[in-house]
């Protein structure tokens, strides 16, 4: 049975890749894969840390299932049913599909890395079929319960400065559209705000997104009350110790911003950014314009938000129309 797995996996490739029970081929490849994760794919720490975490939970069910360390030539005579194996084994340590289909993904990267660096190739994942996922659609917030949050996003902290930044990163997230990740990567460089903010988001790419009046003032409000240096490599939100702010303090924001206002456990930060696009599209946006500003690499993904949608107005045709009252 394999043990648990470390609490956390970051660190340099080669420190990485040492803490993963396998053959020194083997473990050399990994941190060549974890250098290119870093280095051309620009892979956030935490991406790294769960395709870390995905491949050694591989690699300790390698151990047991082949009784020693794999080698490279081990890897690549697996067959599909030793995928399929190892899928199980998670699957009966209690792990969810979305999970299985992450780990699967790691697996696919990895192997790809691998054949890349001219190491040998195993077919045997194209061939497996990738576990059904629930579909889902986004969450986002009432256009009331948005307002609320940014009008009392300040009353959380007595401290003057924390109170504007709080409203501030707040403000920011709902009226641009960002991601925490991308919010907290800004620079004070990047302010005073101008009417548009280029943002950098998933795999390095870069989108332009206009800023609102509202937004442009929280930020002056709080860079006016904040102690932090005007240095342009300093970071735009800071914690109380000065730090770039941790996305962990947002989410404590937005637990407290919900326990007051009465909201449910999905008004997270990541709901603002679902209630942007979300509320675009109420008001007329077209969804290729929503897709440029959310930075969506496919449509189909930006798509989910009609559905959102869809289900709002059937909400009201139900609570309205006269032939649906009891």
């Amino acid at each position: 049975m394999a043990g648990p797995a470390p609490q956390r996996l970051t660190g340099a490739p080669e420190t990485i890749a040492a803490t993963i029970a396998t053959a020194p081929d083997t473990r050399a490849a990994l941190a060549s894969y974890f250098t290119f994760l870093t280095s051309e794919k620009r892979a956030s720490p935490r991406t790294i840390e769960n395709y870390a975490r995905d491949l050694t939970r591989f690699f300790e069910f390698l151990l047991d299932h082949l009784g020693a360390e794999a080698t490279q030539a081990d890897l690549m005579a697996l067959t599909i049913r030793d995928f399929r194996a190892f899928l199980s084994h998670r699957r009966a340590d209690g792990i969810g599909s979305r999970s299985l289909a992450r780990a699967l993904s790691s697996l696919r990267g990895f192997f790809r890395h691998m054949e890349r660096e001219g190491h040998g190739a195993n077919h045997a994942l194209a061939r497996l079929r990738s576990p059904k996922i629930p579909h889902s659609i986004p969450k986002p917030l009432s256009e009331e319960a948005a307002q609320a949050l940014l009008d009392q996003a300040a009353d959380i902290s007595s401290d003057p400065w924390v109170a504007a930044r709080n409203t501030a990163i707040v403000t920011l997230l709902y009226a641009c559209g960002l991601r925490v990740s991308e919010a907290l990567a800004l620079d004070r460089k990047d302010a005073p705000l101008g009417t548009s903010l280029t943002i950098l988001g998933k795999g390095n790419k870069e989108r332009i997104v206009p800023v609102l009046p509202a937004a442009r003032e929280a930020i002056d409000l709080y860079l006016a009350l904040s102690p932090q240096s005007a240095q342009a490599d300093s970071p735009l939100f800071i914690g109380v110790r000065g730090g770039r702010l941790n996305p962990r303090e947002v989410q404590k924001l937005m637990v407290n911003l919900r326990a007051r206002l009465g909201l449910q456990s999905t008004a997270t930060p990541h709901a603002l950014r679902h209630s942007f696009a979300t509320h675009l599209l109420s008001a007329g946006g077209d969804l290729r314009s929503i897709q440029e500003l959310l930075g969506h690499a496919s449509l189909s993904t930006t798509q989910l938000y009609t559905e959102v949608d869809t289900k709002r107005l059937q909400d009201v045709y139900d609570k309205a129309h006269p032939r649906n009252q009891n």
